[in-house]
This record gives structure tokens, C-alpha cells and sequence, in this order.
């Protein structure tokens, strides 16, 4: 941290207590007490009413208040991040809170800032709850920069988990968050189409300085709902009874795209899965307690599933 980062966070360290130490002071930006006693000399000369009281601590003068806190682009961006996740899991006295926090951190943006997260708010989408341990592994804040930023990436990818490695050069367009990983949206060069890369399988990347043109009326939305159109990915509806509503949205492994209470306090709930396979054993565990609505094909392949368990154990009854 530079000094002038330094005297600026000083000053919100004091703003934000009502008396502290010089050695708290010093513990918490990790210098020197003889480093601390130097830095507050410069805020005064500076003009800025610090009060130091005798065996007690300092403090800023009462009513004296810094101006706006300017934003990088990097912890605006972290905030909306935070915003966007939160909005996933929070209650709505939370959301309420959150949305005027950001839309207040807003209005003292400069307007390229304002023009960057708006940016980012069409390209980036928090679907689902929660991610699996490889997402961990990645920094998503280079990516998104480069998806706001339109700048290229390369990228040394392993289509399907097959162990083949491809190297390609990717027009970034979005990040989503849907089935457990991220999923990186771009135009892929290689080949020449628009593609859904997992996070999760990319063996290397590297944001380049080259900036790409063109996609201006590509929609992130629109290529999801074509992937579902297309059988990609597929919405199911399914009825959960009150008594495990709790434990089904904890171990849903998504977030729900709409939720609609019946009379009889049932919920219907419906997601995105890309696997009817994984999503017909999954609810096998809740047994009668859930009831697909649509599609057919998942009413189908759970009828099927749950029949060749019964037949399993049919062969273990021994007539009265």
C-alpha cells in the first residue's frame, strides 16, 4: 500500500471510531508507531482536524466527514458481485438494504464507472446457489474484466472432461452461473460459433490485449433460452410438499427460477437441469413427498427408476 492509500484509509479508520490508539492504529495498516506519528503529522498539516487526547487515543473532530469515496473499477465490480450472489440467498429486508447500499455507492460513481457496471450487469447472471470446489480454484474478476472490456482470451480447454486439450481463442461475452459451475459465454474462433465453456474445464487461460468487435445485439438470456429450446438444457416443475420444502431448497443445487404456493401449502418449483439423468436420482431420495409436474419425460424416467428399485427388493418378500 502506497502512503497516500495509507492516509486515505487513515482517515476512514478514524471516521469509523470514535477514539483509537496509535497502535492500533499501527497494527492495523501493519507499520511502525513512529510510522503513525509521522502520518497523522501530515494529515494535520493537510488541514485535517485530528484531536489527540493524552493516554486515550485520536480522533477526528466532530462533524468532519471526508468527501465521497472514490471506487477502482475493481472494488465497484466486487461490489455488485457481492450484490448479485446475495440476491440469491438473502432475505427480502436484506435485498431491500442492499439494493439502496449499491444504488447510494452509484450515484458517486463517475460516469465511465457508471457506464462499467452497467456493462457488467448485462453480462454477468447468478442463477443458481452454490458451486462445487473447482470453482474456487479460478479467479472469475480477470475474466468478467475482460467480458465488460471486450478484450480476447486464450484459452487451453478440455471439451467434455476427456483429457483432450484444445487451444483456442475466445470472444468473451458472458459469465453464468447455472448446474453447480460457472460457465464462461463466448465466441469461440475455432469454431466459429457461439459456445458454452465450463469454468471448471479450462486447463489454463490468459486475458490477451487484443479487443474484439462486433456481438452487439447478443443477448446471454436469449443464447440460454436457445440452449434449452435446443434440449441442452431443460426446465422442469416440480411439486414439493410443506414438511421437507426446507431440506429441498438447501440441497437443490440451483437457485429456482420461479416458486408458486399451491392451497395446500405445496410449492411448485421450477429450475434448469442439464442432466435428467442426475435430476431423476436426486429426487428419488424424496420418495412420494415430490411430485414432477413437467416434463413428461422426467415423470417417465423417475416412474422408470423408482419401479426398478421396487422390483429390486420384490424379489426379498416372502408371501404370508
Amino acid at each position: 500500500m502506497n502512503r497516500i492509500d495509507r492516509l486515505t484509509g487513515m482517515i476512514l479508520l478514524l471516521q469509523g471510531q470514535r477514539v483509537i490508539t496509535a497502535e492500533q492504529i499501527a497494527e492495523h495498516f501493519e507499520i511502525s508507531v513512529r510510522t503513525v506519528y509521522r502520518d497523522l503529522s501530515a494529515l494535520g498539516e493537510a488541514g485535517v482536524p485530528i484531536i489527540a487526547e493524552a493516554g486515550v487515543g485520536y480522533s477526528l473532530m466532530r462533524g468532519y466527514h471526508m468527501p465521497p469515496v472514490m471506487f477502482t473499477e475493481e472494488e465497484a465490480a466486487a461490489l455488485f458481485m457481492s450484490g448479485e450472489v446475495t440476491e440469491q440467498v438473502a432475505d427480502d429486508s436484506l435485498k431491500q438494504s442492499l439494493r439502496s447500499a449499491l444504488l447510494k455507492i452509484k450515484s458517486v460513481l463517475p460516469q465511465e464507472k457508471k457506464d462499467y457496471l452497467s456493462r457488467l450487469r448485462n453480462a454477468i447472471g447468478v442463477w443458481f446457489r452454490r458451486g462445487g470446489s473447482e470453482d474456487r480454484k479460478l479467479s472469475l474478476m480477470p475474466i468478467q474484466d475482460a467480458v465488460v472490456r471486450r478484450r480476447c482470451l486464450a484459452l487451453r480447454y478440455d471439451a467434455a472432461s476427456k483429457g483432450k486439450i484444445t487451444t483456442r481463442i475466445v470472444e468473451p461475452l458472458g459469465l453464468v452461473f447455472y448446474s453447480r459451475q460457472w460457465h464462461l459465454i463466448a465466441w469461440c474462433r475455432l469454431r466459429k460459433a457461439f459456445r458454452d465453456f465450463r469454468l471448471d474445464r479450462f486447463a489454463g487461460w490468459e486475458v490477451m490485449a487484443e479487443c474484439y468487435h462486433g456481438h452487439a445485439d447478443f443477448s446471454v438470456k436469449a443464447f440460454l433460452q436457445e440452449k434449452i429450446d435446443g434440449d441442452e438444457l431443460a426446465p422442469a416443475t416440480i411439486r414439493v410438499s410443506r414438511e421437507v420444502l426446507d431440506r429441498f431448497r438447501s440441497e437443490m443445487p440451483c437457485t429456482s427460477l420461479d416458486e408458486k404456493i399451491r392451497p395446500d401449502g405445496s410449492v411448485e418449483v421450477e429450475i434448469l437441469t442439464c442432466s435428467m439423468p442426475w435430476l431423476t436420482s436426486w429426487l428419488l431420495g424424496y420418495g412420494t413427498l415430490v411430485e414432477v409436474i413437467e416434463p413428461q419425460e422426467l415423470r417417465d424416467s423417475l416412474r422408470d427408476a423408482a419401479m426398478a428399485v421396487a422390483a429390486r427388493y420384490s424379489e426379498d418378500l416372502v408371501p404370508m
